[in-house]
């Protein structure tokens, strides 16, 4: 039987709501929860605001549940922007494009995904099992953060859900596979993480040498397609050399 795990629950759901980040910047708050749903209603404003520029907005940045809009204070109007930024969040404009979605490769279990015996314990499964409930969803990129092209997906099985370990690792392989609490993510550079190691793709997820630096963004798809470890090292050495190891498919 597979035992709950904790995560973040739906703790409320509100908005849009105005919250003041010093005097550069407001955050477009519409609930405390990470829910897809919500996450929707951030990626539709930001598309908004893209389509329809405010005079003074430098920069947005979404997150689960809030969109971050940074300004010029010398060229706006604070109350005249947070009317405007509410009445595009509040409008039926705010439509989201089609997302573009991505097959990624991804070598589960042994050394590239150490954790995945333990996890599938857990949750009452076989390791196979627990590989065929990963891969199933089609994820969404909610958001970047954390480090540089660190990408947390939408969708997991919440089977598959398990706390976050008591001692996080002081480094994370660079592009692993990884569950934490309630969420899965496809990580970018080598960093400490007290997440899951399930699996590893060999796609270069930050590069800054490539235009654009980041392989993924909010709002994009995911799915996963399980390769053998054999292939995870084929790909990796072609993914140095430039190569797009990760598939468009929409």
């Amino acid at each position: 039987m597979r035992r709950g795990a904790g995560g973040l629950g739906r703790a409320y759901m509100t908005g849009p709501r105005i919250l003041a980040c010093g005097d550069a910047a407001i955050s477009v708050d519409f609930g405390n929860v990470i829910d897809l749903a919500v996450n929707a209603r951030v990626m539709a404003l930001d598309r908004a605001l893209a389509a329809e520029p405010v005079p003074g907005v430098v920069e947005t940045v979404p997150t689960y549940s809030a969109l971050l809009v940074h300004f010029d204070p010398l060229t706006t109007d604070y109350a005249a922007l947070c009317a405007r930024v509410l009445a595009l969040a509040r409008g039926d404009r705010a439509q989201l494009a089609p997302a573009r979605r991505w097959k990624v490769p991804v070598a589960y279990g042994g050394d590239l995904g150490a954790d995945l015996d333990d996890l599938a314990a857990y949750a009452g499964m076989t390791p196979a099992a627990c590989v065929e409930a990963h891969i199933a969803p089609v994820y969404t990129v909610m958001m970047i953060g954390f480090m540089p092209g660190f990408s947390y997906l939408g969708g997991l099985d919440p089977g598959l859900a398990r706390p976050r370990r008591a001692t996080p690792r002081p480094r994370v392989p660079a592009s692993s596979v990884s569950i934490g609490g309630a969420q899965t993510a496809v990580g970018s550079v080598e960093g400490p993480s007290g997440w899951h190691l399930v699996g590893r793709t060999p796609a270069l997820v930050f590069d800054r040498t490539r235009e654009p630096a980041f392989l993924f963004e909010a709002g994009d798809e995911i799915v996963f397609s399980p390769i053998s470890t054999g292939e995870w090292h084929r790909l990796s050495v072609l993914a140095g050399d430039g190569a797009m190891i990760v598939e468009r498919i929409a």
